[in-house]
């Protein structure tokens, strides 16, 4: 689990993660880093769902690009008020049907909203409209700054790894960047009474006993 932890909190790439298991007696090659990461890294997340906070009212709803095997990929993503990163989506397309299965795949999992803030792409006011018609859709310059601003934290972290092979591998590294980010930031009960330099490895051995 350590060598999972380092890759997901830090700008590490599956070589720089196997050079540091060597320095420590603990040989493996980068490919079998990255296996442990595409194993565990849905299970710790699954692990810790039951202590994760409520997400906000307020969801910041936005998409970003990111290459997977060589071709750009929508990325479909929401943060609340209080920056957690609520759900992200890894998607071929940037249309209607895509931000309709973002949103019902968000709206599975957490409480309706009371407001969606997003750019002012036309997809959204249909799809809104038909799955959260409750909600008040803001659509107002600089209002999505959050999300766009999260979206930077989550290129900065892409970025040593020259790149995703696959839609499937590309889904669990950003949805294991955003756990990840969420549990730093205290978005669980889980180690909140630790500073948040020791808030991850404690979490993480908790995690690691549950799976």
């Amino acid at each position: 689990m350590v060598a999972v932890r380092w890759y997901l909190r830090s700008g590490l790439s599956y070589r720089d993660v196997e050079e540091l298991l060597v320095e420590r007696g603990v040989e493996v090659d980068h490919v079998t880093v990255f296996r442990w990461v595409q194993r565990f890294t849905p299970l710790l997340a699954d692990a810790a769902r039951s202590c994760r906070h409520s997400p906000g009212d307020r969801w910041f709803v936005d998409e970003t690009y990111v290459k997977v095997g060589g071709v750009w990929r929508y990325v479909y993503r929401a943060v609340d008020q209080h920056g957690q990163v609520i759900d992200m989506l890894v998607s071929t397309r940037r249309d209607a049907v895509a931000a309709r299965r973002f949103f019902r795949r968000a709206l599975s999992r957490f409480k309706t909203p009371t407001e969606v803030v997003t750019d002012a792409a036309e997809v959204y006011p249909a799809v809104l409209d038909d799955l959260v018609p409750q909600a008040w859709h803001h659509v107002e310059q600089y209002a999505n700054n959050p999300i766009e601003a999260d979206h930077s934290q989550l290129k900065h972290r892409l970025r040593p790894m020259r790149g995703l092979r696959t839609d499937s591998t590309a889904q669990v590294i950003i949805a294991g960047h955003a756990f990840m980010q969420d549990l730093r930031c205290g978005h669980y009960e889980l180690s909140i009474d630790l500073p948040p330099t020791r808030r991850v490895a404690a979490a993480f051995v908790e995690l690691a006993q549950a799976i």
